[in-house]
């Protein structure tokens, strides 16, 4: 019975009511440094994303099935960004580091339910150009409107359920009393492990989730390109050729950049112990991928460029 009691000594056997996040560094010196830099870069995504989403609404020429998906994406790129930077700017600003149970459950499930939307609306938009390429004259047929809102759908479905699941099997986890996350943000892979209870059944569901979820859409996404390339290398002009390929430079370098992070960042939390030095690696993935996002659609994009323009055409006349 003592020894019983020794164990379960500073365990919550009810209910903890906060965790403490560590963030990026706690130096305090370095503290209004981070605030800016993370300000700053997501001040740039919001309107970055919102400018995306304005242009393919403003401009009727961009009602098409790519930038329904894309004008998507940018959303879902705002929501995942304001899961966890505006959090971390508060507790710098009010020099705390907590965060309540419900609210770290919350960013959780939240945080896991946009990235999951990106993987799946990176997949569909692989299909898209799959279609558009492969398939041109019956292009319009498969991509009708209907087909491109049930695409989206089942992508929120999808997710929703996946991140509900989650955190449902979080909530069943007993935790100490004192419990420090290293990161930014309430993470579940250091949230489960930091848990004082059996975490087996939640280690499982979460590589087995990984594995299906991250592999599926990847593996989705390369069979799009193989036939995709196979397509532009049958067309004998260099100019056709081109023309095909410019149409997926963009969604390829944005899936480039959302899976060599995901994927960095997995390998260095495999390679080292060091948990400020996976917070910092995630920020790739978490801020700096949806900042970018709208500068690698705008630049090398004609459509896109005059869109906006009209935009601010409109604007300056009001």
């Amino acid at each position: 019975m003592e020894r019983r009691k020794k164990k379960g000594l500073g365990r919550n056997d009810t209910r903890i009511s906060e965790f403490l996040l560590l963030g990026l560094s706690e130096e305090l010196k370095l503290q209004p440094l981070i605030f800016v830099i993370f300000l700053s870069m997501y001040l740039i995504t919001v309107c970055g994303n919102l400018l995306i989403i304005l242009a393919t609404i403003s401009d009727s020429h961009l009602h098409t099935p790519m930038y329904f998906f894309l004008s998507n994406l940018s959303f879902v790129d705002i929501c995942f960004t304001s899961t966890t930077v505006p959090k971390m700017l508060v507790n710098i600003q009010t020099q705390s580091q907590v965060i309540t149970y419900a609210g770290c459950i919350t960013q959780m499930y939240f945080f896991m339910l946009f990235t999951g939307l990106d993987d799946f609306l990176l997949t569909v938009m692989a299909y898209d150009r799959y279609v558009a390429i492969c398939h041109p004259l019956h292009y319009t047929i498969i991509m009708n409107p209907q087909q491109c809102v049930l695409l989206v759908l089942f992508s929120w479905i999808l997710s929703v359920l996946v991140s509900l699941i989650h955190s449902l099997m979080v909530l069943r986890l007993s935790f100490y009393t004192q419990v420090k996350i290293s990161h930014f943000f309430c993470e579940i892979n250091q949230v489960v492990h930091l848990a004082c209870s059996d975490t087996f059944i939640n280690l499982m569901v979460i590589y087995f989730a990984s594995v299906l979820l991250g592999g599926g859409p990847l593996t989705g996404i390369l069979y799009s390109y193989s036939k995709i390339v196979s397509s532009i290398s049958k067309i004998s002009s260099a100019q056709g050729k081109h023309k095909a390929f410019s149409t997926c430079f963009s969604h390829l370098s944005v899936v480039s950049l959302f899976y060599c992070t995901s994927i960095g960042v997995s390998l260095s939390s495999a390679a080292t112990h060091s948990s400020h030095s996976i917070a910092t690696a995630s920020v790739m993935y978490t801020v700096v991928t949806p900042m970018l996002n709208p500068f690698i659609y705008s630049l090398r994009n004609k459509d896109i460029k005059r869109a906006l323009r009209l935009s601010n055409d409109q604007l300056s006349v009001h």
